[in-house]
């Protein structure tokens, strides 16, 4: 299987702020979402992808190529959502669509006019007249029929209902069907990575804290919950982040089965995405 997307050791220094040495692969026919705080780096990433911004550091390639040097190359394989959708208000989804094809030299119109027909959005409103989800749902039918190979979204599904997210969720596992097709997704919805990403690479303060396929992240961490007594008396260098109560403790286990075998009058619980972020960005917390 060949990656669509390989970063390695990017580096961005603001000054107040330093992306450092982040380190990630996107294998064709898969998902990587990508998450963290506010600030943690994700958009920066993003950018630097984009070549955006400038790194300082390290190396971005898309499909084998390189971003810096094979620059229009690259972005005629990428296809990005943001968060803002910046269509022109004023426009209609046909006119839209009309723009676009002089713009990207693999534009598929026939797909595009799927997509609107499947969207519902072949009426007569314009942008400034649709909901956030039917802004989303025409970024995402432009993203499609620029006929991308690697998709790029950035707080996409953020601010829409269950119903849409799920709708548009459903969509990009078909367009990863095709192995030569991947995804890097920046998201605060973590359950929504949950159902659809393959790998997850967490960004704390600017750095990689966690980074694997999500079902072994997801089986291999774990959750005590646990008297102040009994967290006394574990080995800490077993977890990766605690919180203390008045009334009781929380521990981020780093390896759940091994843990088990070690204590196993302690009962540990499976984890979500969230809780290894919120465990892992805030370490100890009391």
């Amino acid at each position: 299987m060949n990656n669509a997307l390989e970063i390695s050791h990017l580096t961005k220094d603001y000054g107040a702020f330093k992306l450092d040495d982040v380190s990630l692969t996107v294998p064709g026919g898969t998902i990587m979402g990508l998450i963290g705080e506010n600030g943690a780096g994700k958009s920066t990433t993003i950018k630097c992808i984009l070549n955006l911004i400038r790194r300082d550091e390290g190396t971005i390639s898309v499909f084998g190529m390189d971003n810096l040097q094979q620059e229009r190359e690259v972005k005629e394989q990428t296809g990005v959502v943001l968060d803002e959708v910046l269509f022109h208000d004023m426009l209609r989804p046909r006119q839209v669509g009309k723009i676009l094809s002089g713009l990207y030299p693999n534009w598929d119109e026939a797909l595009f006019t799927h997509y609107l027909e499947k969207f519902g959005l072949t009426g007569k409103k314009t942008v400034k007249e649709f909901s956030r989800g039917m802004k989303m749902k025409l970024a995402i039918a432009a993203a499609f029929a620029a006929k991308p190979r690697l998709l790029i979204l950035d707080e996409a599904t953020s601010g829409l209902d269950p119903v849409v997210r799920d709708e548009i969720l459903d969509e990009f596992l078909a367009f990863i069907q095709d192995e030569d097709h991947a995804i890097l997704i920046s998201s605060h919805i973590t359950s929504d990575l949950e159902k659809v990403a393959d790998y997850i690479t967490y960004l704390h303060n600017g750095r990689v804290a966690v980074s694997g396929a999500k079902d072994e992240l997801l089986d291999t961490y774990g959750k005590l919950v646990c008297s102040k007594t009994d967290l006394e008396r574990v080995d800490q260098s077993l977890l990766a982040g605690k919180r203390v109560g008045q009334f009781g403790c929380e521990a981020l286990v780093k390896d759940r089965h091994a843990f088990a075998r070690r204590y196993p009058a302690l009962t540990v619980d499976p984890v979500t995405l969230e809780d290894i972020m919120v465990f892992t960005g805030k370490g100890d917390a009391q």
